[in-house]
């Protein structure tokens, strides 16, 4: 339909599949760029609402944001009560709890895994009502302080409205998980200000190991960028965080990031454990499950309010500054980079509080979405990486005051290599904090830290749905058995069959092939002339079908088995070809024959000996042994 239209306008002409496929690609993205920047806008705008009239209104809680965002809505006077905060955050856990078990079960959780799941383990399909239900769970969720993030969501959002469009349109298994990677990329790089690291996030976040989904990385170019420009359209370009002029310019600092990437692998490992530790309590709560958000709510405003009044010695901007392990907290980090990391107080007060906020962080959030709530996990990971950051920062300000000049450095360092840790993602992450921050010329020492982090946190990961790389995934099953098993023939695994080869005569009546089928493990037969030579194969299901016709059955032959399209094997030939034969004919064996053509007869190779094979050769080339 789509080339069609483009042939209709003149982009496409008529006999020139090249173009057509091309011109497919840029309008398929294209779209899911377009629905993915609106998704964008329409979750922002939902969030920012919940929080204007819970939060701000009822609970008297005025959170701040970064300043690339600015004040959608003009702030309400309440004054702040811990206790309708309680009530305020339950209820959306409530809310959403309600919402997602009664909906679209798998829309809890952080969303990232489930588009992950999706593209690996479900041919690209999600439930068209997905992305709407998590929407609406996490603006609400969030919205009314539960610990999450943006990414998730509206990776869900972007992935789902990429499946929906390649269902509706009947494409291709292949070509539905690419547009739903690209929707992914597309939602994550518009709400976040961060194309390039966007496209590149849903290419990345697949995998555990340094591999990527090469085929999604155009087409999530082209949605990214289209979604970008919808979403900065509506709310403007500035980058998310205004951090000011930025440099790198001493090497000496890598000697402190070396221990800032090491304090944040520990840091990541201690989210990732806490995360999934809380996950598996609540799986074995025996309530229903609905109710399990709003106990995570329950605990995480009860965790927020009881670091609020410890916190009050510290003087009352830093006692707000606590419940930034609500909700979004990245006005915590624009503070951060607006007063040096001292957040306007004296150095012992400012480490206590990013202490308070990083360590808090991690508990609310595993509270939130481990309990089954909907939200991301990337945005907590920023506030809880910066700072915890900004802590590394200012202990080597005061050590090395003449190489740490700057806290806000260790700040956006801390965000990029926390995630990169957390989420085996080093690539993107680094790619997406300069974005956010427009802070490139930290590129090199973010590189640093990032790969770090990286190779010291290969053995946890907060997403559990990504596999180790394409050839673990079932998206690419079959994918690289032609390159694996290059160079391999029939000779070289076949083996003769300890039992007797079972062959059929051309007459041989059908009771007399039932008779020999029984006592045999074979599962198809080679049918061959008087000579011996090959002649055709039959399985049994070819049998079962005569079986069943009575008049038929007395009359068969086994000539009127066999499948003569089924041509027999030889000892020269490639067993990519052979997997191939196997798969398209729909059977487990074929006959091998000792000569071109029709020779005769030797033995049959098994599908499973060319999947040993296969299994072998992977093994040899991942050892080098």
């Amino acid at each position: 339909m789509i080339v069609q239209f483009l042939k209709r306008i003149g982009l496409v002409p008529a006999g020139g599949p090249r173009l057509q496929s091309i011109g497919k690609l840029i309008v398929l993205a294209g779209a899911v760029g377009v629905v993915a920047g609106l998704g964008a806008i329409a979750f922002h705008w939902l969030c920012n609402l919940v929080v204007h009239h819970s939060l701000d209104w009822v609970a008297g809680y005025h959170t701040t944001g970064p300043r690339g965002e600015g004040e959608l809505f003009v702030p309400y006077t309440s004054a702040f009560s811990p206790w309708l905060l309680l009530a305020v955050i339950t209820a959306g856990g409530l809310v959403s709890g309600w919402l997602v078990f009664t909906f679209a079960p798998e829309a809890e959780g952080h969303g990232t895994d489930a588009a992950i799941d999706a593209y690996h383990n479900k041919r690209g399909v999600i439930r068209p009502r997905v992305p709407l239900i998590k929407m609406l769970s996490s603006a609400i969720t969030i919205g009314t302080g539960g610990s999450g993030g943006r990414e998730g969501p509206i990776a869900q959002i972007g992935a789902g409205f990429g499946s929906l469009l390649a269902t509706r349109l009947k494409l291709t298994d292949h070509e539905r998980r690419v547009l739903l990677a690209a929707g992914m990329g597309a939602g994550i790089g518009a709400i976040f200000r961060a194309p390039l690291a966007g496209a590149i996030f849903a290419i990345e976040v697949l995998y555990r190991d340094p591999d990527f989904e090469a085929e999604a990385l155009i087409p999530s170019f082209i949605s990214t960028t289209v979604a970008y420009c919808v979403f900065c359209l509506h709310f403007g370009f500035a980058p998310l965080f205004d951090v000011g002029a930025m440099k790198f310019d001493d090497p000496l600092l890598l000697a402190p990031l070396t221990v800032l990437a090491v304090v944040m692998v520990f840091a990541s490992l201690l989210y990732v454990q806490c995360f999934y530790g809380v996950n598996r309590l609540f799986k074995r709560l025996r309530i229903p499950r609905h109710f399990k958000p709003a106990i995570g709510a329950l605990l995480t405003g009860l965790l927020a309010v009881g670091l609020y009044y410890a916190t009050a010695s510290l003087g009352r901007d830093l006692q707000k500054d606590s419940l930034s392990v609500l909700s979004f907290g990245y006005g915590l980090l624009q503070k951060i980079f607006e007063t040096g990391g001292r957040l306007g107080a004296d150095l012992s007060a400012a480490v206590v509080i990013l202490l308070v906020v990083g360590l808090g962080k991690i508990l609310t959030t595993s509270l939130t979405i481990g309990s089954g709530g909907s939200g991301g996990v990337f945005g907590p990971s920023m506030v809880i990486g910066g700072a915890l950051g900004g802590v590394v920062g200012l202990a080597f300000q005061q050590w090395m005051p003449g190489v740490v000049t700057r806290v806000d450095v260790f700040v956006i360092l801390g965000m990029a290599s926390f995630f990169a840790a957390a989420a085996n993602t080093p690539v993107s992450t680094l790619i997406m904090v300069s974005e956010m921050t427009a802070s490139y010329a930290l590129m090199l020492p973010a590189m640093w830290v990032c790969a770090l982090a990286y190779l010291l946190a290969r053995g946890w990961t907060i997403y559990k749905e990504q596999v180790p790389g394409r050839l673990d995934s079932p998206a690419h099953r079959g994918d690289f058995i032609v390159d694996v098993l290059e160079g391999l023939t029939v000779r070289d695994v076949w083996k003769p069959s300890p039992q007797p080869l079972v062959t059929v005569p051309l007459e041989t009546p059908l009771s007399e092939v039932v008779r020999a089928l029984t006592g045999t493990t074979q599962s198809a037969f080679a049918v061959v002339d008087s000579a011996g030579s090959y002649y055709g194969l039959f399985s049994i299901n070819d049998v079962r079908r005569f079986l069943y016709d009575s008049e038929a059955g007395a009359l068969a032959v086994a000539q009127d088995l066999a499948r003569t399209n089924i041509r027999p094997l030889t000892m020269g030939t490639d067993l990519s070809n052979a997997m191939k034969q196997l798969a398209v004919l729909d059977v487990e064996e074929l006959a091998v024959v000792d000569a071109p053509g029709d020779g005769n007869v030797v033995g049959m190779l098994r599908r499973r000996d060319i999947i040993a094979a296969y299994n072998a050769r992977l093994v040899e080339m991942r050892t080098g042994k």
